[in-house]
């Protein structure tokens, strides 16, 4: 079906045994987060909090918790949207087969938004922020936010809803110096395109207005974090996916969503700036507090019976990362249209999805006379790290398909091929002083960092090792040496204070390496807070190497040395020790751990949903 709003979702959901209604008084202080997570863990129901301490609004979670509901939820437009998104990547579609996408084209256009008249959306009451339920999600968040909005800007040289932006950008309600119901924080990147119209309603010498839309049928929110292709609209595509044009009205200059369960419009003036943060973010660290815009909210509406959506974000991985895989589905080689000689890039979810690149190119152009080396997947990795959000890696990891097929969601299989072939003292280039993502505090500076590629085609250099060499155990100042995979291990190092010091430790533990002889077999060593855990999975090992690592600072190597200013070494050694100015990491509440049993025990809502373990959660 095609749903109209948020609560027909709901319904639709529950009655194919989708969700679970949880009737309890829950409390918004980091409770309905916790049984969130609890949720998503194990691949359970979407949960409609039915009773929220502290207001009278509904609140849902983990609608999009699998790939499997969230294609459930848009069963009915599922293929035509794949098949506008094709036809928008390769226009050469139509040229060739013009009656198999003539409904194509109908279906776009059929899709554009229709303004109502009349005012605003019938029976939508006036509120304040302090009505809404004020989710706090980790210990130590500055406040409450909202983690599934659609912010809605429009262009101030070109008003109109065609020329709009529509993004997912996080918003903060409570907390820091923010005067409750007249203030409220937007945390967005200056490339994104609300830091665009920013941009031009700055320099027209204009406040910029805002639209914050909470909710609406479930395609909305899928829109404002959607890829799209050049010229389609987050609200042609909002339409497209619900099956259903979005209705929009105006109210005080203000684009208000007809469909939304909640609004909140504001206007965000120039230099007028607050703390916002810390937040649990998508890394699995907190975002520290920084000066962001601050919103003076004008009005706050909401829907009869309105019901307010809510994720968790935190050490992926998580509901986002479900949100990843369906927008893979549904955006299909889009990639491969936009830079030529690419055939497949994996942002790596466990890695917090930013920090890690795993690529397949192409190289054509290797005279077979020459010895096979990177070429053009250099300049096809140039191509990736300055393409939209790919340009916020740090690590990019790239090959050439040659005498068999490589899998980038083969975690092990991809390094394991990249590492056999890898030649260290040439295919490792750098990018130094450069942009980073805003919520990655391994780097120099808010947004600064840099970025690596280790590059591999060709033939086998070297067998890797399948247990820790020798030459790795019981060196003076580190301990634990453990094999995470094949050619990568892993030792425990001491804390440092500072990169002075960083330094002089590797240059040390270089020399000691290169002293006991040569290890071709272990390419990468990384060197950590604990050796044990890393080695645990290879999760953690992804998660802790390329979220605390920035490659210009923390890479050294064994035997390193510069040549016509290019970088080399024997071995690869990456510091992923946490350092100093590192963001703590999100760790669970045990009093909330203890608190929300109540929820799963014998006839409570969700009794029999979270399997027990040893009669415990």
């Amino acid at each position: 079906m095609n749903y109209r709003s948020l609560e027909e979702c709901i319904t639709d959901l529950e009655r194919n045994g989708h969700l679970v209604r949880v009737r309890e008084e829950v409390d918004p202080h980091l409770e309905m987060a916790a049984i969130h997570m609890k949720m998503f863990e194990i691949g359970g129901p979407a949960l409609l909090f039915e009773n929220v301490k502290g207001s009278k609004f509904r609140a849902v979670s983990n609608l999009f918790g699998t790939v499997e509901r969230s294609k459930f939820i848009f069963r009915h437009t599922w293929d035509s949207v794949q098949n506008v998104i094709a036809l928008r990547n390769d226009p050469m579609q139509a040229l060739k087969n013009p009656f198999k996408h003539i409904g194509t084209g109908l279906a776009a256009r059929k899709a554009l938004p229709v303004r109502k008249s009349g005012g605003g959306p019938v029976a939508m009451q006036e509120i304040q922020i302090s009505d809404l339920p004020l989710i706090k999600h980790w210990q130590d968040d500055g406040g409450a936010f909202v983690t599934l909005p659609q912010v809605y800007t429009e262009d101030p040289e070109k008003p109109g809803i065609m020329n709009s932006n529509l993004g997912m950008y996080r918003i903060q309600l409570s907390g820091n110096d923010y005067v409750m119901n007249k203030e409220i924080g937007v945390h967005y990147q200056i490339h994104r395109g609300i830091g665009v119209h920013q941009k031009k309603a700055n320099k027209l010498g204009v406040p910029l207005k805002v639209s914050c839309f909470i909710g609406g049928p479930p395609a909305h929110t899928l829109s404002a974090v959607m890829p799209l292709p050049e010229g389609m609209s987050e609200l042609t595509f909002a339409g497209l996916l619900a099956g259903r044009r979005f209705h929009y009205s105006y109210i005080d200059g203000f684009c208000i969503s007809n469909d939304a369960d909640f609004v909140i419009t504001g206007e965000i003036h120039q230099g007028e700036t607050k703390p916002e943060g810390p937040f649990g973010d998508h890394l699995g660290y907190y975002s520290l507090t920084h000066e962001f815009p601050v919103m003076k909210v004008h009005k706050v509406y909401a829907r009869p019976g309105a019901i307010f959506p809510f994720t968790v974000v935190g050490r992926p991985p998580q509901e986002d990362t479900a949100f990843g895989a369906l927008i893979h589905e549904l955006t299909g080689d889009a990639i491969q249209q936009e830079i030529p000689g690419v055939k497949e890039v994996h942002a790596v979810d466990a890695a917090g999805v930013h920090p890690l690149l795993f690529a397949i190119g192409s190289e054509r152009y290797t005279p077979y006379t020459q010895v096979k080396q990177p070429a053009e997947i250099l300049t096809i990795a140039n191509r990736i790290l300055g393409t939209g959000q790919l340009s916020l890696a740090k690590y990019l990891f790239i090959t050439a398909e040659d005498d068999q097929p490589v899998d980038t969601h083969d975690i092990e299989g991809f390094l394991t091929y990249i590492l056999e072939r890898m030649d260290l003292r040439r295919d490792i280039h750098f990018y130094t002083n450069t942009t980073i993502d805003t919520l990655d505090y391994s780097g120099t500076g808010l947004n600064t960092g840099s970025k690596v590629i280790f590059a591999a085609v060709g033939d086998k250099k070297r067998v890797l090792c399948q247990e820790v060499p020798e030459v790795l155990r019981d060196l003076p100042g580190y301990e634990h040496a453990s094999l995470v995979m094949p050619g990568i291990v892993a030792i425990q190092g001491s804390a440092f204070s500072n990169y002075a010091e960083a330094e002089q430790q590797f240059k040390a533990l270089s020399e000691a390496i290169h002293a006991r002889g040569a290890i071709h077999a272990c390419p990468m060593i990384i060197v950590c807070d604990d050796s044990r855990f890393v080695s645990e999975t290879l999760n953690n090992f992804l998660w802790v190497t390329f979220t605390r690592s920035n490659p210009s600072h923390d890479i050294y190597g064994v035997n390193s040395y510069y040549e016509f200013k290019h970088w080399a070494c024997d071995n690869v050694i990456i510091d992923a020790r946490t350092k100093p100015h590192q963001a703590p990491p999100l760790l669970q509440d045990p009093v909330v751990e203890e608190n929300i049993k109540r929820f799963f025990a014998e006839g409570a809502s969700l009794s029999g949903v979270y399997p027990k373990i040893g009669g415990r959660l």
